[in-house]
């Protein structure tokens, strides 16, 4: 495949189950992908996840009654970008 346009035709005659697999190696492929995507995937699966739940009910509990511990941060706690 030599073109872009022939690279989107072969992508658009994939199964679903290999666009899927394509969709989780594109970062893999193309680095310079920022992974919004896959973040975006995660926030919307809907997927239990007791473990996790646990965690996040035991942490709002924590907050409420000691909501000074959780200072609030701002960008400049990060430092700045390389």
């Amino acid at each position: 495949m030599s073109t872009a346009h022939e690279i989107e035709s072969a992508i658009q005659s994939l199964s679903p189950t290999e666009r899927a697999k394509l969709v989780n190696d594109l970062p893999r492929l193309l680095p310079e992908l920022d992974g919004d995507a896959a973040w975006e995937r995660i926030a919307r699966d809907a997927r239990p996840r007791p473990a996790f739940s646990a965690l996040i009910d035991e942490l709002q509990a924590q907050m409420r009654a000691n909501p000074e511990a959780f200072p609030e941060i701002s960008d400049r706690d990060f430092g700045e970008r390389a």
